[in-house]
C-alpha cells in the first residue's frame, strides 16, 4: 500500500504513462500539501482496491497481481526520469555550443562586409570620373539617334507628298488616297511624342493634301450627281434606272464614292482636329456634324447635302417670305419631302455602292441625318427667339412632335439617333414648355367651366355610350390632359416626363378646387341638375385616374420616379408610401383618388341627407297611423296600400326615377344604396319603434314594404328586401303567429336572465339556443334585446 501511495507523486512528472491510482488534488490559499485530506485519501484508496482487487482482499492471487503490476510501473517511472535526467544536459550543452560558434560566424560575416564595403567605394571613387564621360556620351549618342528618327520622319513626310503630288498628276487616285492614310497612320502614331511641331507640320501637310484629293473628288461627284438629276426635289419617276441609261455615268459614280470612303479615315481625324481647336462659338459647319457627340456624315452624303443646304438656306433665312417664325411646317415638310423624294434613289443606287465597299452605314438614314443636322440649327435658333412669344412658341413645340412622329413612323428613322426631340429638353426651352402648357391649361379650365353647356353631357341622347353621363367641363378636361401626357408621352428623359405629370396633378388638384367652389354653391339645392352633374364629374375623373394609374407608360413613370428618387413625387411620402409605390400596390394619382373621393362622399351625403330630409317629411303621416287598431284581412289579394304610405312611396320612387336619369350607373349605385340604408333606418326607428302593431297592422305593415316599398328598388337588383334588414326581419317578428311569439318571447327573456345571471358571477353565459331559434325564422340583423321589444310592441302579447 505504501508503494501504491509513493508511485503516484512520481506518475505526474512522466509522459505517456496513466497512473493506476488518481489521488485528489487538493490546495488552499494557506499552501496545504497534496495528501492533508485523510480521509479523502482513505475513500479513494478503497474505491482504487475495491476496482482493482475486488471484494476479496484477502485474496492471494488478487494482491500478488497488483504489487506486480505496480513494481513494474514503478521501474518504469524510474527508468524515465533517470534518462530524462541524463539528456538533458547534452541537449542544453550542445545549444549553447551552437550558438557560440554562430556568434563566431556572424562576426566574421560583418568583419568581411566591412571590408568589401571599403573595397566598393574605392572602387567607386575610381570609376567615377569614367561613369560621367560616359553617361556624357550615352546623351549625346540618344540625342543624335532623336535627331535621326526625326529627320526620317520628314523624309518620310516629304517622300508621302512626292507619292501625292505625282499620283494626283498621274490621277492615280487610289493611290493619292493611300499615302494620305498612311499620313494620318503616321500622325497617329506621334501622337505620344512631344515634337509639337513635328506634329504641326505633318497636320498642315495631311490637311493639304486631304483637301486637295477632297476637292478634286468633290468636284467629280458634283457632275456625275448632275447628270443624275440630284438633287431630287420633285417626285422622281416611276423607274430610276430609265432616268440615265449610260451606264458609264454610274460606274463613275461607284468609284467616286468608293474613293471618298476610303477617304473617310483622313477626314474623321481632320474633324477631330476640328473639335478639338475650335472655339465654342465657331463649331464646325453642320454637315459634317449632325448633332453635339455624333459621328461625322461620311463624305458622299456630306457632298450630296451640298445643293439641299444651299435650297434650305436660300428659302428659310433672311428675310425670305418662307421664313415665317408662325409657320414652322413650311421648312419642317420641305425636309420630310426631300426625304420621301430621295428615298428610293439612295436606296437603289448609293446602297450597293456602300454595301460593296465594306461600309455598313445605311445611306438613305445618313442623308436623313444630314438632312436633321439642317433642321436642328434652325429649331434651336427658332426656339431660342420664341421664348417670349407664347402663341408662336406652342405651334412650334407642336410642329416638332408632329414631325418627330412623322419621322420614327413614315421614315423609319432609328430610336438611337437623335431627332428633333432633344432640342425641346434644354433647360429654358423646357421651363418655357411647362409653364404654356400650364397657361393654357389654367385658361382652357376657366373657359370650359363657363361655358353654356358646360355641364350637359355630350352623349345624354345616346344612352348605351353614357354610362359615365361625365358633364362636357369635365370630359374636356380629362381630353386637355390626354392630349398633354400624348405630347410628352415620346420625350426620352423621364426626369422630363415627371415634370409634366406633376404638372399634370396640379391641374387635377386645381381642377377639383374649382368643382368644389362650383358645388357648394349648389348645395343649397342637392338634387339640382348642376349638382349631379358635378358628381358625375368626380366619379369620371376618378375613374379615368385610377385607368391611368394601370397603364403601362404611368406605371414606368412610377418606377422612374422611385428609382430617382423625384422630390416633386415622392418627397413628402414616407418609407411606407415609397414602398407601396415601388412595389406598384398604390399609383402616382393616389392622393389625387384619395380627395376626389373625399369630396364625392362629401357630395354623395349631401345629396341623401336632402332627399331624406323630404321623405321624412313625407312619411310623418304614415309613422302616425294607427296601426294598434287596424283590422286583420286574411287575404293579402285584396289589401291595398296605406294611404299615409302614398306620399311617401311617390317621393321615394320620384327620387330614385330623378337619380337614375341624372347620375351615373356607379354613382347612382351608391345613391340608392345610401338611401335604401337610411330608408330603412328611418321606417325602423319613426314608424316600427315607435308605434305598437296589432295583427292587422303589423300584416299591413308588412304587404306596404313587401309589395310597394321593395319593389321600388327591385328594379336596381333582384333582392331589395336585403337592404332592409332592419325593416324585414322586424315585419316578420311583428307577423309571428301568437304560439311562436309567445315561445319566442319566453325563450327570450330565460336567456335575458341567464345573461343577468352569468353576469353577476362573472362567468360567461353560452346559450346558442335562442340565436338558433332566431336564425330559424330568418333574424340576422337584429339582437336578442331588439327582438324583445319588437315583440312587446305587439298588442296581443303586451302584458
Amino acid at each position: 500500500m505504501a508503494a501504491l501511495v509513493a508511485a503516484a507523486p512520481q506518475q505526474s512528472g512522466s509522459e505517456g504513462m496513466e497512473p493506476l491510482l488518481k489521488l485528489p488534488c487538493t490546495s488552499g490559499e494557506d499552501g496545504e500539501s497534496v495528501g492533508a485530506d485523510v480521509e479523502t485519501l482513505r475513500d479513494h484508496l478503497e474505491r482504487f482496491l475495491l476496482s482493482e482487487v475486488g471484494s476479496d482482499l484477502l485474496a492471494a492471487k488478487n494482491a500478488g497481481d497488483l504489487l506486480r503490476n505496480m513494481l513494474e510501473e514503478n521501474c518504469k517511472l524510474e527508468k524515465q526520469v533517470l534518462t530524462a535526467s541524463s539528456s538533458m544536459p547534452l541537449k542544453v550543452s550542445a545549444a549553447i555550443s551552437a550558438a557560440e560558434g554562430a556568434g563566431c560566424a556572424l562576426t566574421e560575416l560583418m568583419q568581411s562586409g566591412r571590408a568589401v564595403s571599403t573595397l566598393l567605394k574605392q572602387h567607386m571613387e575610381e570609376v567615377e570620373p569614367w561613369m560621367d564621360e560616359l553617361s556624357l556620351r550615352l546623351h549625346h549618342v540618344s540625342s543624335i539617334e532623336r535627331h535621326r528618327k526625326y529627320l526620317l520622319c520628314l523624309q518620310h513626310i516629304e517622300e508621302l507628298s512626292a507619292v501625292i503630288q505625282q499620283c494626283l498628276m498621274t490621277s492615280s487616285v487610289w493611290e493619292a488616297i493611300e499615302a494620305i492614310n498612311s499620313m494620318a497612320q503616321l500622325h497617329a502614331g506621334l501622337s505620344p511624342s512631344s515634337c509639337s511641331h513635328l506634329q504641326s507640320f505633318l497636320k498642315e501637310t495631311l490637311t493639304f493634301w486631304h483637301k486637295i484629293v477632297k476637292e478634286r473628288l468633290t468636284s467629280d461627284l458634283e457632275k456625275v450627281l448632275a447628270h443624275l438629276h440630284w438633287p431630287i426635289i420633285s417626285p422622281p419617276p416611276q423607274s430610276l434606272s430609265s432616268t440615265v441609261n449610260n451606264q458609264e455615268v454610274y460606274a463613275q459614280l461607284e468609284l467616286l464614292i468608293s474613293q471618298l470612303l476610303a477617304l473617310q479615315t483622313s477626314d474623321d481625324l481632320l474633324y477631330q482636329w476640328d473639335l478639338a481647336t475650335a472655339e465654342p462659338s465657331a463649331q464646325p459647319a453642320p454637315s459634317s456634324s449632325p448633332a453635339s457627340g455624333s459621328a461625322p456624315l461620311c463624305l458622299p452624303i456630306q457632298i450630296m447635302l451640298v445643293p439641299l443646304t444651299k435650297r434650305f438656306r436660300y428659302h428659310f433665312y433672311g428675310n425670305r417670305q418662307t421664313n415665317s417664325p408662325s409657320k414652322p411646317e413650311w421648312y419642317l415638310t420641305q425636309v420630310l419631302m426631300w426625304m420621301s423624294y430621295s428615298s428610293a434613289f439612295m436606296e437603289e443606287k448609293i446602297q450597293p455602292i456602300f454595301e460593296k465597299s465594306g461600309t455598313t452605314i445605311s445611306a438613305r438614314v445618313e442623308l436623313c441625318r444630314g438632312l436633321l443636322t439642317l433642321l436642328q440649327e434652325k429649331v434651336a435658333s427658332d426656339a431660342a427667339r420664341l421664348l417670349y412669344e407664347d402663341t408662336l412658341f406652342c405651334h412650334l413645340v407642336e410642329e416638332v412632335l408632329l414631325f418627330e412622329k412623322e419621322l420614327r413612323s413614315n421614315h423609319s428613322y432609328p430610336a438611337v439617333l437623335p431627332g428633333l426631340i432633344h432640342l425641346l429638353l434644354e433647360e429654358s426651352v423646357l421651363q418655357k414648355w411647362l409653364t404654356v402648357e400650364k397657361k393654357i391649361a389654367v385658361e382652357k379650365m376657366d373657359a370650359i367651366l363657363s361655358a353654356e353647356e358646360a355641364w350637359n353631357s355630350q352623349y345624354k341622347d345616346i344612352s348605351d355610350i353614357d354610362e359615365l353621363k361625365a358633364p362636357h367641363c369635365a370630359e374636356t378636361f380629362m381630353t386637355l390632359l390626354q392630349v398633354i401626357t400624348e405630347r410628352y408621352r415620346v420625350l426620352p428623359c423621364p426626369a422630363a416626363q415627371l415634370k409634366f405629370l406633376i404638372l399634370q396633378r396640379e391641374l387635377v388638384d386645381d381642377f377639383r378646387i374649382r368643382l368644389t367652389q362650383v358645388m357648394k354653391e349648389e348645395s343649397r339645392c342637392p338634387l339640382s341638375a348642376r349638382y349631379c352633374a358635378i358628381l358625375n364629374g368626380v366619379n369620371y375623373i376618378s375613374t379615368i385616374l385610377v385607368d391611368w394609374g394601370d397603364d403601362v407608360f404611368f406605371l414606368q413613370l412610377q418606377q422612374a420616379a422611385v428609382s430617382l428618387g423625384e422630390e416633386s413625387v415622392v418627397g413628402s411620402l414616407g418609407l411606407k408610401e415609397v414602398g407601396r409605390l415601388a412595389s406598384l400596390e398604390d399609383s402616382l394619382f393616389e392622393g389625387l383618388l384619395a380627395l376626389l373621393e373625399r369630396l364625392k362622399g362629401d357630395m354623395m351625403g349631401r345629396l341623401l341627407e336632402w332627399t331624406m330630409r323630404e321623405i321624412s317629411e313625407k312619411a310623418k303621416p304614415y309613422s302616425q297611423e294607427r296601426w294598434l287598431s287596424l283590422s286583420c284581412q286574411q287575404d293579402q289579394l285584396t289589401m291595398t296600400l296605406s294611404s299615409s304610405a302614398c306620399p311617401m312611396m311617390l317621393c321615394v320612387r320620384d327620387r330614385l326615377l330623378y337619380l337614375h336619369q341624372a347620375l351615373s350607373l356607379r354613382v347612382f349605385q351608391l345613391a340608392w344604396h345610401g338611401l335604401a340604408d337610411r330608408l330603412d333606418q328611418l321606417i325602423y326607428q319613426d314608424v316600427i319603434l315607435s308605434n305598437h302593431f296589432s295583427d292587422g297592422g303589423a300584416a299591413q305593415l308588412n304587404f306596404d314594404m313587401s309589395r310597394n316599398l321593395y319593389p321600388l328598388f327591385g328594379h336596381y337588383c333582384k333582392r331589395p328586401e336585403n337592404f332592409f334588414k332592419h325593416v324585414k326581419e322586424a315585419c316578420i317578428i311583428l307577423c309571428l303567429n301568437v304560439g311562436s311569439a309567445l315561445l319566442m318571447k319566453d325563450l327570450l327573456k330565460a336567456e335575458e336572465s341567464e345573461t343577468r345571471a352569468a353576469a353577476a358571477a362573472k362567468a360567461v353565459a353560452t346559450d346558442p339556443s335562442a340565436k338558433s331559434a332566431l336564425h330559424e325564422l330568418g333574424i340576422y340583423c337584429l339582437s336578442s334585446d331588439d327582438v324583445l321589444i319588437l315583440l312587446n310592441l305587439r298588442a296581443s302579447l303586451s302584458s
